[in-house]
């Protein structure tokens, strides 16, 4: 598989919470830091998600931004 998007992030499902529609994937990288994920429930079943299943997160962003009160 060929992507444009350059920042993609490897590690392990370390856990995973569907909603009525919505998942929310926890992914660890090497290091131990997390990412977390919101993917529809039916992209979950696609994929064949599961805690301890490898994965990436693939993230394709123009803009991070990062706010204090």
């Amino acid at each position: 598989m060929k992507i444009s998007a350059r920042n993609i992030l490897a590690g392990r499902i370390v856990a995973l919470t569907k909603g009525a529609t919505t998942a929310h994937v926890r992914l660890e990288l090497p290091g131990g830091s997390i990412v977390t994920a919101s993917i529809t429930n039916e992209a979950v079943d696609e994929l064949g998600l599961a805690v301890g299943t490898e994965a990436s997160a693939v993230i394709k962003a123009s803009d991070v931004m990062i706010a204090v009160a």
